[in-house]
């Protein structure tokens, strides 16, 4: 039993992988993206009452190959390049220690004028210029959010959302609002696509940075890949029908 946020369970799944023990997961963090993807309580005790009636379910999970730093990690949930990896990257953990999710938010206004650094992408076979990518395990995205909307656990690929532009007043614009408004696939400058793999190319010049789970987990160059059959997780019969 993990009792704790994404980072924690993050940390327990890495010490679990390739192991038939299921993980529980007690939601008791910031966003808790898991548990809500999953459909548990957000109430740490609620869950832990209903752990008799959860079931083993055998995921695929991520994993993050950092060729800059020679490290990898891997994830349940997501991995982003550079944008979100930026705002994650320059997190003041103590504002996050006292405020939560609030703390991710001011750090993503400090970065309303920065000019963004492009980077390239590339899966399923197609390249893209880009200064923000997103493989997806699943549809939750920073707690409330839904960016990767066909996107699933149950599924042994990311989703991949890939977004274009320079400027942060589109993301904080355009793109917020079609997030907010589930919409992004109609909305010009986001691609999506499903891929096991995805490669990303550092730029010249600033660093790009990845984040895994809502946590930093290196920089550019870099690539995520799915490993199948890596870990058991307990999840609500509801979940499971979803098949």
């Amino acid at each position: 039993m993990a009792l704790g946020g994404d980072g924690t369970l993050n940390e327990a799944a890495n010490g679990m992988i390739g192991s038939q023990v299921p993980l529980a997961v007690i939601p008791a963090g910031t966003a808790n993206v898991l548990a809500r993807e999953l459909g548990l309580p957000r109430n740490s005790a609620a869950t832990a009452a209903q752990l008799s009636q959860l079931v083993p379910l055998r995921v695929s999970v991520g994993l993050l190959r950092s060729h800059a730093t020679a490290s990898q990690r891997y994830f349940l949930l997501m991995a982003g390049a550079g944008f979100d990896g930026h705002i994650v990257y320059h997190l003041n953990l103590g504002l996050k220690a006292r405020l939560g999710e609030v703390a991710y938010w001011v750090s993503a206004a400090k970065e309303l004028f920065r000019t963004l650094d492009e980077f390239e992408a590339e899966a399923a076979g197609r390249r893209f210029c880009c200064t923000f990518a997103l493989a997806s395990r699943v549809k939750n995205y920073a707690g409330y959010m839904r960016i990767a909307t066909g996107a699933s656990l149950l599924r042994d690929d990311f989703q991949v959302a890939i977004f274009e532009g320079r400027s942060t007043l589109r993301y904080y614009g355009v793109y917020l609002f079609s997030v907010l408004a589930g919409r992004t696939d109609r909305t010009r400058g986001i691609t999506y696509l499903y891929a096991p793999r995805v490669d990303f190319k550092a730029p010249d010049g600033p660093s790009v940075y990845v984040q895994v789970d809502g946590e930093y987990a290196g920089r550019l160059p870099a690539s995520v890949e799915v490993v199948r059959d890596a870990l058991t997780i307990l999840a609500p019969p509801a979940f499971l029908s979803a098949r």
